[in-house]
């Protein structure tokens, strides 16, 4: 069996930004520290994971204020298409859609999860031009914001319901489920972001779900 070719895709949590203490705040861990590295590491050699997070990335939506790049599904398309073929891809987005600015109940947030997963799934970039399969990952709840309070207001309460409403997406599309609020917590330095031992976590139980993914593919 050829590797298996695992693709991150997400927003700041994925690329690794460190809780921030302050709005100009661009510190990111290392390549090992962050999830994606973790999950490389535990599933070892046959495996090639590629990080794809953009902080501020959102699930389907264009930011007024941070632009138009950060709508997840303006790029999808052309992130697929360049690491093709792509057995898994690893799909955490929505932490952004809280935005107060984007006015979202947590059911439109989860929906344009869905968006996401159904776009993977027609997109042809798997092997032999079928889909990748996808690991619906439901962000964890916020923690306490102090920092991020006015741009996230009202966030925290929508971000309760992702694990259950994230969970119905991906059993409607019938695709791997994981829900990160079961397995780490947010910083309370900023309410948003994870702290080192979280991101060990995750890597680690992210790792374990793409490896019973991996172990159903069809030998090539």
């Amino acid at each position: 069996m050829s590797d298996i070719t695992v693709l991150c895709y997400g927003d700041s949590n994925t690329h690794g930004t460190v809780p921030m203490t302050h709005m100009d705040d661009d510190r990111r861990f290392g390549p090992e520290e962050r999830w994606p590295g973790v999950m490389r590491a535990a599933l070892g050699a046959g495996h090639l994971v590629i990080e794809e997070g953009l902080p501020g990335r959102t699930t389907v939506h264009s930011d007024p204020i941070e632009g138009a790049h950060k709508n997840g599904l303006a790029y999808l398309l052309p992130c697929l298409e360049s690491h093709r073929p792509v057995d898994v891809v690893v799909l955490m987005l929505g932490t952004n859609d809280l935005k107060a600015r984007f006015g979202l109940p947590a059911e439109d947030i989860a929906a344009g999860a869905g968006v996401l997963v159904d776009r993977i799934r027609r997109s042809e970039a798997g092997p032999g031009r079928s889909a990748p399969r996808v690991l619906l990952v439901a962000p964890p709840p916020l923690a306490r914001l102090e920092l991020l309070a006015a741009m996230f207001g009202g966030g925290t309460e929508k971000a309760l319901r992702f694990g259950g409403l994230y969970r119905e997406v991906a059993a409607g599309f019938g695709v791997s489920f994981l829900d990160a609020g079961l397995v780490i917590e947010s910083s309370d330095v900023d309410g948003i972001h994870f702290e080192a031992a979280q991101h060990r976590a995750l890597g680690t139980a992210v790792a374990e779900a793409v490896r019973g993914i991996a172990a159903a593919l069809p030998p090539v």
